[in-house]
């Protein structure tokens, strides 16, 4: 996934927004897989104090021991000004890593569910709100989107909905690929979220998805079968951002588009 960078000069303060994709192919084989960042920063202002602004994404799979950071950008104004990104010498891990015990030579099995356990750490040293983006989709062989295959057999199962974290169902937020979540509370300096998705299921009814093609020549008809998802790859991004707590409504409009109320510390969608 290619990296895009914007830059703005907002009066209220900053934003921050990562996102960290995977490729899984259908050999079961995930060393290839990479977790890669796109993100839009924001450039503070001499009107604005200059904070430590931060987020990160934790997960625990089927095989982790313990959740672990697969991707944070961190902002900090006391050093140089930089942001520290997700490298693999920093202890980055790949999304969807712990999946499948790749020594044991484990592959992806249709129908099974794997852990798959994702929140958010706020990794500043100021508080936020938090959205998350996660979107699932299919590739073929060379990469490019297939929009007649199903995104729903890519089964995310989201967890904690309504009671900590508010699935936006306007029509111009969602799509087929594309789930928006944000979180209902103002995320404190160090905290983490409750989970947002607890397990991934690849709906093995794909292996049923077959077409079938009749050639008759000379009184004899062949029947060739194909299976529609085969050679194809299952693809999932999960993309975090955040906004700081000070003129969080109006922040949320400009950077996010989407009305919200927050109100004692409680974001509620408009």
């Amino acid at each position: 996934m290619k990296e895009h960078k914007k830059t703005v000069i907002p009066s209220w303060g900053v934003v921050l927004m990562f996102a960290a994709a995977v490729l899984l192919l259908f050999s079961g084989s995930i060393g290839g897989a990479r977790a890669a960042l796109t993100y839009y920063s924001e450039t503070y202002t001499s009107r604005v104090q200059m904070y430590d602004i931060g987020v990160t994404l934790l997960e625990q799979g089927e095989h982790d021991q313990e959740p672990k950071a697969v991707s944070w950008r961190n902002y900090d104004a006391r050093a140089d000004g930089t942001w520290d990104e997700a490298q693999e010498e920093k202890g980055y891990k790949r999304l969807l890593e712990g999946m499948l015990d790749e020594d044991a030579g484990e592959s992806l099995k249709l129908g099974k569910t794997y852990r798959e356990e994702l929140k958010v750490q706020n990794t500043g040293t100021i508080n936020q709100y938090v959205r998350v983006s996660i979107y699932r989709y299919w590739l073929d062989e060379d990469g490019n989107k297939l929009q007649t295959l199903s995104p729903e057999l890519i089964d995310l199962h989201l967890v904690n909905l309504d009671t900590d974290w508010l699935e936006d169902t306007a029509i111009n937020e969602v799509t087929r690929e594309r789930t928006v979540l944000y979180y209902n509370k103002l995320l404190l300096s160090g905290e983490e979220t409750p989970l947002f998705a607890d397990s991934l299921t690849i709906d093995d009814s794909i292996a049923k998805k077959v077409s079938e093609q009749k050639v008759t020549e000379g009184g004899r008809t062949t029947i060739t079968t194909t299976y529609d998802y085969d050679g194809v790859q299952f693809q999932i991004e999960v993309e975090v951002d955040a906004v700081q707590e000070h003129n969080a409504e109006d922040a949320v409009w400009s950077v996010w588009g989407r009305r919200v109320k927050v109100e004692n510390n409680t974001l509620s969608l408009q």
